[in-house]
C-alpha cells in the first residue's frame, strides 16, 4: 500500500485532515527518503508503513494538542531529515518554517525534498546552541520545536533560546518521562520557561508511546545561555 493511502488511513481521527496534494507531497517526501537513504543515512525506518506512523503520523501528532496561529513562525531544531518540521509545512502551508542542522549533506536533502514538494522553508546551517545566540534568531520564533533523544535538560537548552517570550519550545519524546521532567525543572526554570502541559498518547498501529510536552516561554532566556555544547553536555542544568 502507498505511504499516502496509510497515511490518510490512520489520521482519519486527527484534528488536522490532510487533502489529495498533501497526500501527494508526502508520497514525494517518502520516495526522495529512501532514495537518499541509500547514500546517506537519514532513518533507519525506510518501510511504507513505518515512514507513515512513526514519521509522517508522529510528527501530525503535533496538530493534535498544540494550536498554532495562522502564519506561526516555526524553528525545527535539529531537523535531521525534515522531522516534525516538513511535515508541519505539508499540513499548515500557513506556517513559517526554519529548519536547523549542523550536517550540510542533510541541509542538501532537505533542500531537495523542500524544492520537489512545493513548499517553502528557510534552512539553517548551524549548531544549535550556534544559532540561538545569533541576533536574527535569538528569541524570533513562536514556536521551537524538536524530536531529538537529548535529555529534556540539554534540549531546552539547545531549544529555548529561539523561542520568544510567550512562545512555546514544544519537545516531542518518548514514553515514561517522568523522571526526566522531574531532572529539567531547574534547567526550564533557568531558562525562562515553565512545564504548562505533558500530553502521553500511543500511535496508530501499535508505533508505540509517545509523550509531548508543551513549555511556555515566561521570561526572556539570560544572556550567557545556551553555553558551548561541551558545557551543556557535561554539566548540564
Amino acid at each position: 500500500m502507498a505511504v499516502k493511502e496509510i497515511l490518510k488511513n490512520i489520521t482519519g481521527d486527527f484534528k488536522i485532515q490532510l487533502n489529495d496534494t498533501q497526500l501527494n507531497q508526502f508520497e514525494r517526501y517518502f520516495e526522495l527518503l529512501v532514495e537518499w537513504n541509500e547514500k546517506m543515512n537519514l532513518t533507519a525506518i525506510t518501510d511504507a508503513e513505518g515512514v507513515a506512523v512513526k514519521h509522517f503520523a508522529d510528527s501530525l501528532t503535533f496538530y493534535n494538542y498544540i494550536d498554532v496561529r495562522q502564519g506561526a513562525k516555526i524553528i525545527d531544531v535539529g531537523t535531521g531529515a525534515g522531522f516534525p518540521g516538513i511535515v508541519l509545512k505539508i499540513a499548515r502551508p500557513d506556517i513559517k518554517l526554519s529548519l536547523l542542522d549542523s550536517l550540510n549533506k542533510r541541509l542538501k536533502f532537505l533542500q531537495t525534498v523542500v524544492d520537489e514538494i512545493g513548499i517553502d522553508a528557510e534552512i539553517i546551517h548551524s549548531r544549535a546552541e550556534d544559532g540561538a545566540n545569533k541576533p536574527e534568531l535569538r528569541e524570533k520564533f513562536d514556536f521551537a520545536v524538536s524530536r531529538a533523544v537529548a535529555q529534556l535538560n540539554v534540549l531546552s537548552e539547545y531549544c529555548m533560546g529561539y523561542v520568544r517570550k510567550g512562545g512555546y519550545f514544544i519537545a516531542m519524546k518518548g514514553p515514561e518521562m517522568n523522571e526526566e521532567i522531574e531532572r529539567s525543572l531547574k534547567a526550564v526554570k533557568t531558562l525562562g520557561g515553565k512545564i504548562e502541559d505533558v500530553y502521553e498518547f500511543s500511535l496508530p498501529c501499535g508505533g508505540g508511546e509517545r509523550t509531548i510536552l508543551k513549555i511556555g516561554k515566561k521570561n526572556f532566556i539570560p544572556k550567557q545561555y545556551p553555553r558551548i555544547s561541551a558545557k551543556i553536555k557535561s554539566n548540564p542544568l
